[in-house]
């Protein structure tokens, strides 16, 4: 008897992707499995119900169907809770779950003794790596915060010698140097602009520079144990805005990625920092979802201080959610490779990378770091 692999329409505000794209539909079903779509689900990332790959699927008018039917169900993020609370026993949840914020209402929605993996949360090993969402969707979401400065920047960001005059390059700053900095700084690289960079961890600077950027030293080195940045004590803040505030001064485009996971986002440009700007600079603060890099930004609005443009764009990857949804549905069955055996389900709780991102089982939470008793809803 086949796995049954069921795939959502997502019904988050503004969210263009697909959990599992028509070419990774194809090779469950080439494996002897069963999937199930909800009616719709890929139109928006540009995979119309028609397609190839996945028009042999089984399809359904509504999220209830897909719940009721599937052993696993896949979405991109959390469904709502009538949808949960439609899922059969022992079913298993699959997606970006947002457990640091919604943990209390995913303990709360099950009706039967279900799972639920959260992406998120998949260890940053070696062995885990095609399975890192994190780092997919970041590589979507720094590409596409600096086609947004682009956009929204009076300059060229090239340099170019016309019959007019030369126009000189753009000069850009990116502050946090992870997936989404590097991505970042490659694309800013492309077209033409002069790039610096910033991460208080100093072991980024190798990357940095093999990027063609030139990395701003501060002197502050703050990396923890997997490769994540820890908070500033206030003195290193201090050491920290005294650097950055000069390198700001003469850049045309901010580029802010810094994040701490289960954290609100660090401040780092400062209201005194922007009014240190020229007129007709642009920050594009990709942390806006968790309180914003910049002091002054307004989530997924583009505000205008002083001259200065900053915007906050929230959901990045749903830009460009084709390819979005190519690399997050190679995370998703990388994933359930460890799960697919033969012709069923095993939830091996001995699996490290399952231990990482497993928040509850049969209806249990189970994650020994994030708890709902400890997570204040919608922080």
């Amino acid at each position: 008897m086949s796995v049954v692999i069921g795939v959502l329409k997502e019904t988050a505000t503004g969210e263009r992707r697909v959990g599992l794209d028509p070419s990774a539909v194809a090779k469950l079903m080439a494996q002897g499995h069963e999937v199930v779509i909800e009616s719709g689900a890929g139109t928006q990332a540009g995979f119309p119900d028609q397609h190839t790959l996945w028009a042999e699927a089984t399809w359904v008018n509504d999220a209830k169907s897909v719940a009721e039917r599937s052993d696993i169900v896949v979405c991109v993020q959390r469904p709502p809770v009538e949808t949960i609370q439609a899922m059969k026993a022992d079913g298993l949840l699959v997606g970006q779950l947002n457990p640091y914020r919604d943990a209390k209402t995913l303990s709360q929605s099950t009706s039967q003794p279900i799972s639920m993996i959260s992406m998120e949360l998949v260890p940053r090993i070696t062995r885990a790596q095609a399975m890192d969402v994190l780092s997919s969707q970041a590589t979507v979401a720094g590409y596409k915060a600096v086609i947004l400065a682009a956009e929204i920047s009076p300059r060229l960001f090239p340099m170019l010698t016309t019959a007019a005059g030369t126009l000189r390059p753009a000069k850009a700053v990116v502050i946090g140097a992870g997936v989404a900095g590097l991505q970042a700084i490659a694309t800013c690289r492309r077209l033409g602009a002069q790039v610096e960079a910033y991460d208080i961890r100093k072991a980024a600077r190798e990357q940095v520079e093999s990027l063609g950027a030139q990395m701003i030293d501060t002197g502050v080195d703050a990396q923890t144990e997997g490769g994540y940045a820890r908070e500033l004590t206030e003195e290193e803040k201090k050491q920290q805005a005294q650097t950055l505030a000069s390198h700001l001064a003469k850049a045309d485009v901010v580029i802010a990625t810094a994040a701490i996971p289960g954290r609100p986002a660090p401040r780092i440009i400062t209201k005194a920092m922007v009014e240190g700007m020229a007129s007709g600079s642009v920050i594009v603060d990709m942390a806006a979802e968790t309180g914003g890099n910049c002091e002054l930004t307004k989530q997924d609005q583009l505000t205008d201080h002083q001259g200065v443009l900053i915007h906050g764009p929230i959901n990045l990857p749903s830009m460009a959610p084709l390819h979005a949804s190519e690399m997050y549905a190679k995370n998703i069955s990388n994933l359930m490779g460890l799960m697919l055996k033969a012709d069923q389900l095993v939830v091996d709780l001995d699996d490290e990378v399952i231990q990482g991102c497993l928040i509850m089982h049969s209806g249990q939470w189970v994650h020994p770091q994030i708890t709902p008793d400890d997570v204040s809803e919608g922080k």
